[in-house]
């Protein structure tokens, strides 16, 4: 299917010199650039997220204290200056 796409002088002469330096026509230079972007796009589709990496260790605990969420500042603050203490 004919496909017309206009380009800069610097792109024309890029892609010329890709065609001469592979042995290929400018059209299969500008095709092979196209899979190779359309593969780049499907690998970061199916990359991982940060999300789908910690999953299985997101959700609901048993046992421990029920109020571990409370004043978290307070105990962190309280750790540090226990520390600095010791150290």
């Amino acid at each position: 299917m004919p496909l017309t796409v206009r380009v800069d002088v610097k792109t024309e002469r890029l892609i010329q010199w890709l065609a001469r330096k592979r042995g290929r026509s400018k059209s299969e230079v500008i095709r092979d650039a196209i899979d190779i972007l359309a593969k780049r796009a499907q690998e970061q589709e199916k990359a991982e997220r940060p999300y789908e990496a910690v999953r299985d260790l997101i959700g609901s605990v048993r046992g421990g204290p029920s109020n571990l969420s409370e004043r978290t500042g307070d105990r962190f603050q309280k750790m540090l200056r226990d520390r600095l203490r010791r150290g």
